[in-house]
């Protein structure tokens, strides 16, 4: 139990002053503390969307464990999202990084809670309905429990657990060099999506763009699906005389930094086709179509590295699907982004960064 006592000095020194040696993590952003932070755990540990813990089950099946934080305001705001949606996205962002991981569903999850005590029983209630039904819908499993604490502002942190298919699991560090990039759906509909709900469109756009588009991006937003049907469908497209080897992510930091995520685990360089971007068509005339596809984020689409033969194979079972263009050599010391056909500009990934955006 926490207890309570009289303040005492504090005998450790004060931290050092100077920056570089206790930069602040605004200085170091997230992925440099992901960096450090993996410091503390085995080679490794840190480079996939999920945790593989080997049970010793002869069939090579692996629990899958990972954690994702949703905080008010940062990732979820009362303005643009329902009770229920806070829940259902919650539960999808989780689940999704299981079918990143090669997961064709989930074996439940755990809750932490952190709310106001003057938060509402029926917030509460929907939050965790939303939970329900996107867990029931997508991946199975059932909710096994979890904490809750007050707090100042109110914050999900959810733990899913899942078991890999017996082909294996996906790594970001499994792409090699002459592999086709596939991604499994359009991106930019959730951000259109969050768009429309904050009124950010001027009339001239939302006249241009069809009332069912709009409706499909909102529901994009506010319910997105986990990818394990695209996981059964790479299973079941896998070439007898090909070993199970597939470099993968979830896009849920943007096209372009899941395309970056697994080139530079694998020591490549991800090189895009830009005509063949992953937009959905009636999406076209817009003119944030192009940045929203490549950075929106939140589509919580898989984009895999695998064999040109295999990525044939699962385009015809996957609709939507689409080559976007392959994983070479790497062209520089940092591997990185770049557009196909010698396009001077490099390209950059501007996904969301937590840290980032408080100096």
């Amino acid at each position: 139990m926490p207890r309570t006592c009289n303040p005492t000095p504090d005998p450790r020194p004060d931290p050092p002053s100077d920056p570089s040696g206790d930069p602040t993590l605004a200085e170091l952003g997230e992925a440099g503390l992901i960096e450090r932070l993996a410091a503390f755990a085995p080679p490794g540990q840190f480079q996939d969307d999920a945790a593989v813990l080997d049970l010793g089950d002869s069939r090579g099946h692996g629990l899958v464990v990972n954690t994702d934080v949703l905080v008010e305001d940062v990732h979820f705001s009362a303005a643009t999202t329902e009770p229920f949606h806070v829940g259902w996205r919650a539960a999808a962002a989780n689940l999704s990084d299981l079918a990143a991981m090669g997961c064709t569903g989930a074996s439940g999850l755990t809750v932490g809670l952190i709310a106001p005590a003057s938060t509402r029983w029926s917030w509460v209630e929907a939050v965790y309905g939303g939970l329900g039904r996107c867990l029931s819908a997508h991946g199975g499993g059932n909710l096994l429990g979890g904490d809750c604490s007050s707090g100042r502002q109110r914050i999900l942190a959810v733990t899913a657990l899942g078991t890999l298919a017996a082909a294996g699991p996906i790594r970001r560090t499994d792409g090699r060099p002459g592999d086709a990039l596939v991604c499994t759906g359009p991106h930019g509909l959730s951000r259109l999506g969050l768009a429309v709900l904050r009124q950010e469109l001027t009339p001239s756009e939302l006249g241009m763009l069809p009332a069912q588009l709009l409706d499909r991006a909102v529901r994009a937003h506010r319910m997105p699906e986990p990818r394990f049907d695209a996981v059964q469908a790479l299973a079941a497209s896998q070439p007898a005389w090909l070993p199970w080897r597939v470099g993968g992510t979830d896009s849920s930091d943007g096209l372009a930094a899941a395309a970056r995520a697994v080139a530079t685990a694998s020591g490549c360089q991800a090189v895009l086709q830009r005509g063949n971007l992953p937009i959905e068509p009636a999406m076209a005339p817009l003119g944030k179509a192009e940045t929203w596809c490549l950075n929106g984020g939140e589509d919580f689409e898989l984009v895999l590295a695998l064999d040109p033969h295999w990525a044939d194979g699962l385009l015809q079972l996957v609709a939507g699907s689409r080559r976007i263009g392959h994983l070479a050599p790497a062209a520089a010391a940092e591997p990185g982004l770049s557009w196909d056909g010698g396009d001077a500009a490099p390209l950059q990934e501007r996904g969301f960064r937590h840290y980032a955006e408080e100096g």
